[in-house]
């Protein structure tokens, strides 16, 4: 059970790496540093007093440059590989009592997975937006992708089970509506 509890958190904060890299690492720095989160060995310099003061100032870094019309999308293109890396990390820092393999199989994986897969999305939400409204409605997705990052990082810390079950379904919503637009797959329909 506490394998399930610890995995569920770090899936969850890795896909909210997929809206804003540093947000999660924020949250989970403050957690961890709280005494609300354990940390497997190895990453307990996330919980630091120094690494708090980083992943803060990243954190509003990251936040004020994607208010920025066209300096967010090239963040999209820095964030996107970075999200994927901070997704990994995460998991792999919550799972304990497990083989090394299952642990960096579940992080790479799972983590960096769901932290791409969210990612991507908000990269081609982005896009379309930049060339539509010409950069105009970037913020207001800005504002969405943030509420985003923090809301399912709390409820990956407080709520892990039913943040899993969110970030599941939202991962399914996505890849279900590319492959439709795309009309890849099997035809199930004969």
């Amino acid at each position: 059970m506490e394998f399930l509890l610890s995995a569920s958190i770090g899936l969850g904060l890795a896909a909210a790496c997929g809206f804003r890299v540093f947000v999660p690492l924020l949250a989970m720095s403050i957690a961890a540093n709280g005494g609300h989160l354990q940390l497997a060995k190895g990453f307990a310099w996330i919980g630091s007093d120094i690494a708090l003061a980083a992943f803060a100032f990243a954190t509003v870094c990251e936040i004020a440059g994607y208010y920025i019309p066209w300096v967010d999308n090239f963040l999209d293109s820095v964030a996107t590989p970075a999200a994927i890396v901070a997704g990994s990390v995460i998991t792999a820092s919550m799972v304990t009592d497990v083989s090394p393999f299952l642990k960096w199989s579940l992080a790479i994986i799972g983590g960096g997975g769901a932290a791409g897969i969210i990612q991507a999305s908000t990269v081609l939400t982005r896009g379309a937006s930049s060339i539509s409204t010409a950069g105009l409605a970037n913020p207001i997705l800005a504002t969405m992708e943030l509420g985003g990052a923090v809301v399912t990082s709390i409820m990956a810390i407080l709520l892990p089970f039913f943040a899993l079950f969110l970030v599941g379904f939202v991962i399914f919503f996505l890849t279900r509506k590319v492959f439709r637009r795309k009309n890849i797959g099997p035809d199930l329909t004969r």
